[in-house]
């Protein structure tokens, strides 16, 4: 293998070009990579919005590190990078300043950590990681004060507010991102739980005093999801009870290997999207079918108890019935809105019965270090369904869209094919 004898910061370059599958030798980095690439002059579809491209590889600040990326996850925020809403994500970097005029996404990955900016110290060269979807500036002023970072205001979703996330030969992440990977689990495996299973173990159990506890019962939208399929298994394993709605008979087994008591099949009912206006014939129409909804949540459990905890995420198809149904001094935790963003409730729900609506989003470091260790020790399932390959993010994103995609999570190979297995590198078991 040549090098071109270049030089780039502390780490060496070469010019040439490696495939997907491949890698130069541990520690030099090429000057150009693939990447699997948004640009706002394709923005709609995801199946069309992606495209493989030969990008430069980006320069790696101080406390920064270049990942050599061997899968990637998939998750909806880059659905809504390829369509273009609700954020422009390139206009929105354009407009901070940032110079690039194309997207690379993807919010978790596992990969090697390739190249080291100045003043790292957490992680070398050679270590297997997985990468956190958040980053924040670490000297802001409400993270010093003690706020959690991820309500700091300096705090952006990498691989989709910021560039240069997974979907590509090479990531550039903060020092802080990287995880060290479970030496139990697959490339795959570990790139394909983290958002998922840390979003979720944040909406359970962070919200005091609205927390999974034993006995607690919890509603949990999309059961055999990725967001759900981590859901089940957390709720299970705090010793609540949870029952998951899917949207056809056919996921109930699944669910209930993955720790779900029972499972409700939404399509068996007709009152989702906006709640209708009080008095109307519509309204008496939503208000039999709730109900209805509500009778089978007291059948799967066996007596009339309502969820203490609803666990959230299809925002505007469901939101009405989430309030509904809650528990009094329960709490609706909503950590996105994948049927639309504008949800309708009635207000007097939730105020004379006392119940929350928590926004919850993504997770801290902490949340992140417990699910990882969680899927380490083997309590975890990373439930990992699909495995696409390279030049399938599109299609990923695109059955995401449109409910096809399999059960759990799913990724996307991008090194871990044999090549990588060839190179000279190390698996530390932590840092």
């Amino acid at each position: 293998m040549s090098r071109a004898g270049l030089r780039r910061g502390s780490y060496d370059t070469t010019a040439e070009v490696f495939e997907i599958g491949s890698s130069p030798e541990l520690g030099v980095v090429p000057e150009q990579m693939y990447a699997s690439v948004i640009r706002p002059e394709r923005y709609g579809a995801p199946i069309d919005a992606f495209r493989t491209e030969l990008v430069d590889v980006p320069e790696i600040p101080p406390g920064f590190v270049l990942v050599a990326v061997m899968a990637a996850g998939i998750n909806y925020n880059n659905a809504w990078a390829a369509m273009g809403e609700p954020l422009d994500v390139v206009a929105a970097r354009q407009k901070n300043g940032e110079k690039e005029d194309f997207h690379i996404g993807g919010s978790e990955g596992s990969g090697i950590v390739w190249a080291v900016g100045e003043g790292t110290r957490s992680v070398q060269v050679g270590d297997h990681v997985l990468m956190v979807g958040a980053r924040w500036d670490e000297t802001a002023q409400d993270i010093r004060f003690g706020r959690d970072p991820m309500m700091s205001d300096s705090q952006k979703t990498w691989g989709y507010e910021l560039n240069f996330g997974s979907f590509a030969q090479f990531a550039l992440v903060a020092e802080f991102q990287c995880l060290p990977k479970p030496a139990s689990l697959s490339w795959e495996e570990s790139a394909c739980f983290l958002l998922t299973a840390a979003t979720a173990y944040r909406q359970l159990t962070r919200w005091t005093p609205n927390r999974v506890v034993p006995g607690s019962v919890v509603l949990v939208w999309g059961g055999a999801g990725g967001l759900g399929s981590m859901a089940c298994q957390l709720v299970e394993m705090h010793g609540g009870r949870a029952v998951a709605v899917v949207s056809g008979p056919d996921k109930a087994d699944y669910c209930r290997s993955n720790g779900a008591v029972g499972v409700i099949d939404r399509s068996e009912f007709r009152h989702w999207g906006r709640q209708p206006d009080p008095g109307t014939v519509e309204a008496a129409q939503w208000a039999t079918e709730v109900r209805r909804f509500g009778r089978a949540i007291w059948d799967v459990l066996g007596e009339r108890r309502s969820p203490d905890i609803v666990f959230e995420h299809p925002g505007a198809d469901t939101l009405p019935t989430s309030i509904y149904v809650c528990e009094t001094g329960g709490m609706v935790v909503l950590c996105g809105a994948t049927s639309g963003f504008i949800g309708t409730l009635d207000l007097r729900v939730l105020w004379m019965r006392q119940k929350r609506l928590q926004g919850s989003h993504f997770a801290n470091l902490s949340d992140c270090r417990a699910v990882t260790e969680l899927a380490g020790m083997g309590k975890l399932n990373p439930r990992l369904g699909r495995v696409y390959s390279f030049d399938e993010v599109g299609r990923a994103h695109q059955d995401m869209v449109d409910g096809r995609q399999s059960h759990g999570n799913s990724a996307v190979s991008v090194g871990a094919g044999p090549a990588a297995a060839t190179n000279s590198i190390r698996q530390d078991s932590g840092h």
